[in-house]
């Protein structure tokens, strides 16, 4: 395939991402390897391309994704006519793709739950929101279509509560604080997440639940949702997950991955009674000697 350059000045992962349908990603990939040229001729995708170049690339083909149930021990907290809740293990990747079609929360759930709601499409049944491959924890599935608007129109509205526990490294200096900082695409490594000027609001809440030594257990409470958004946050004031091996130190807690688990998402109004059967149920530690200490920390 080509296409021609009629207007001069763009980088050339970014103009092929705008003449082609070709994300900036797979652009970027092409480019690596060869196979987008220019006037015939490989280049970097830094070049800034002349108006009347030609640009050469490959439309690669759509690979089909065909998916099973398979019988995948899966723990399932909480259920009831229209919603389920399921604690999603570190390492379990949510949905079938290209190069993930077993082993998958959705081959989980298809064997072990027989009604799910159809509204997000075939390859995502009951699928309301999801969390990283590499972090665990409780995820709502909708059993009916009624319920998946229900739980849909909560998210979109902000009616939810989205909490997580992580064990971040050092002792924050304040036990609460909320991190207001714009998360945008990193402009050294596009494949990360950064703070940047360019980015999207973003802002988080923290709350330290306990200290041990060189780490710290904290609850985090999203009011938005980028990606990677409590990764890039935490990494950005000097405290990174512990086990993330992009955004934190090679030094790091030995592990399957970074060690965040995601609380149920669950209107304000259920959402105390639920954590409280969840912290008994996850016999993890609770600290009652917060202080009712606030740190703000911005930028611009």
């Amino acid at each position: 395939m080509e296409v021609r350059v009629e207007v001069a000045g763009a980088r050339l992962d970014k103009a092929v991402s705008e003449l082609t349908e070709l994300s900036r990603g797979l652009a970027n990939e092409q480019i690596k390897e060869g196979k987008i040229l220019v006037n015939g001729q490989v280049k970097k995708a830094k070049y800034t391309v002349k108006e009347g170049d030609v640009i050469s690339y490959e439309v690669p083909q759509v690979e089909e994704v065909t998916y099973e149930a398979e019988d995948i021990p899966l723990e399932i907290v909480y259920q009831d006519a229209d919603v389920a809740v399921v604690n999603k293990p570190q390492g379990m990747v949510v949905h079938p793709s290209a190069g993930h079609t077993s082993g998958t929360l959705v081959n989980a759930l298809m064997y072990h739950i027989k009604d799910l709601s159809g509204i997000n499409g075939e390859l995502r049944p009951g699928i309301v929101h999801r969390i990283d491959k590499d972090t665990s924890g409780l995820l709502m599935v909708a059993k009916n279509d009624a319920a998946h608007v229900a739980l849909a129109d909560e998210l979109k509205a902000k009616k939810s509560l989205r909490k997580y526990w992580a064990i971040v490294h050092g002792n924050l200096p304040n036990d609460r604080g909320v991190i207001e900082a714009p998360i945008g695409r990193s402009d050294k490594d596009r494949k990360k997440q950064a703070v940047t000027a360019k980015g999207k609001p973003a802002l988080t809440r923290f709350q330290v639940l306990e200290r041990f030594g060189d780490y710290s257990l904290v609850e985090l409470q999203l009011e938005t949702g980028r990606t990677h958004q409590i990764r890039v946050h935490m990494a950005y004031i000097g405290h990174p997950v512990a086990g993330d091996e992009v955004y934190g130190p090679r030094r790091t807690l030995k592990g399957h991955g970074q060690f965040l688990h995601a609380l149920p998402i669950l209107g304000r109004e259920r959402s105390w009674s639920f954590q409280w059967r969840f912290r008994r149920f996850s016999k993890k530690p609770w600290s009652s000697s917060v202080k009712d200490k606030h740190s703000i920390i911005k930028t611009s």
